[in-house]
């Protein structure tokens, strides 16, 4: 089980993220209100990801949980290291992480382009950005993902509750069989999203305030 968590991990540690329109989920895992998917996605072997839940919080919280590189390692799971590259504004970042993968496969690393945008009518927040290829240099022995793409959509809801949605795409590189990452992709999902849950509560940011001052849409 724990070499089938860290394989999935591969999948769901990059928080980057526009998405793609994608109407054949099937259900993979139903577990304490998190719902996690698969789905087919273009010219691609390895299959999409969605996980879908509700939890306690404001849309901010979540958001700046997010976006909180120095953070990253306490709830994301099998993530080695998470460093910020360049702050372009509080709503837009670059960083780099290294995901933990078991002998003899090697670790990958990544780095990403977040942005942050709310929607002033809903309420919303969305979190999008590519994995930018050619940003650093890549090291020895890890290998480099450079093909990514996701998105976390997070909505109000009443009573003070939030459904957070995250869906991503990603392809590992190197000499993992897409068979492989896709039959163990349903247990990394469900354990950041469980993690998600217990840091928004060790840290009391369920009822952060917004800290968003650019990138807001109507």
């Amino acid at each position: 089980m724990k070499t089938k968590i860290l394989f999935a991990a591969l999948l769901v540690t990059i928080r980057i993220i526009p998405v793609f329109a994608q109407d054949d989920w099937k259900l993979q895992k139903d577990k304490d209100g998190i719902k996690v998917y698969s789905g087919s996605y273009p010219d691609s072997k390895i299959r999409a990801i969605k996980v879908v839940a509700t939890y306690e919080a404001t849309p901010a919280a979540v958001a700046n949980l997010v976006m909180d590189i120095n953070t990253a390692t306490d709830w994301v799971s099998h993530l080695k290291s998470s460093s910020l590259l360049k702050r372009v504004s509080q709503d837009e970042l670059y960083y780099y992480a290294e995901v933990s993968l078991p002998w003899p496969v090697a670790n990958r690393d990544f780095v990403a382009h977040l942005t942050r945008n709310l929607n002033a009518q809903t309420g919303a927040i969305t979190i999008d950005g590519p994995a930018v290829a050619g940003y650093m240099p890549e090291k020895k022995g890890i290998v480099r993902i450079n093909n990514s793409t996701g998105k976390w959509t997070i909505t109000p809801l009443e009573n003070n509750q939030v459904r957070v949605e995250y869906v991503l795409h990603v392809d590992p590189a190197g000499a993992l069989p897409s068979w492989l990452v896709n039959m163990f992709s349903g247990e990394a999902p469900m354990q950041i999203f469980e993690n998600l849950k217990l840091e928004l509560k060790k840290s009391g940011l369920e009822n952060t305030a917004p800290m968003l001052t650019s990138n807001t849409t109507k």
